[in-house]
């Protein structure tokens, strides 16, 4: 397994882009060849941040508080009876954890859902909730 693939696995797989890369994937490639630092992600926290440390053989460092806060895990939920159907919930679910048709009630596939909160703003009715998974 190649440093990169070790980083990657190292990483909370949220696809959040709080880290300031379009993935947990692309954030692991940049550590690898040394343009990104360890203290990016608050999905990790200071726990996921010391791994990386670890891992990278660098000083360990609390993770960035500017990028964002580190909460428990959470999954998206949508408010059936609110929903109408639009899809931009599923245009903006990197995980592809948001499954419906076009003018038809859209719902969360728990195991997916990484709670990385993309589909609340995406919603023009407000109809997703993040609650503890």
């Amino acid at each position: 397994m190649n440093l990169t693939d070790r980083i990657d696995r190292l990483l909370p797989q949220t696809q959040c882009g709080q880290c300031g890369f379009d993935g947990c994937r692309p954030y692991a490639e940049a550590m690898a060849h040394g343009e990104a630092g360890i203290d990016r992600c608050p999905p990790g926290g200071d726990a996921g941040a010391r791994a990386l440390a670890n891992l990278l053989g660098v000083p360990a460092r609390p993770y960035d508080r500017a990028r964002g806060a580190h909460k428990p895990a959470i999954v998206a939920v949508v408010i059936e009876a609110d929903c109408i159907g639009c899809t931009k919930c599923i245009q903006a679910c990197p995980v592809d954890a948001i499954v419906g048709a076009s003018k038809l009630m859209h719902t969360v596939l728990e195991p997916l859902c990484t709670g990385c909160e993309l589909c609340v703003p995406a919603c023009p009715v407000d109809c997703i909730e993040m609650v503890a998974a």
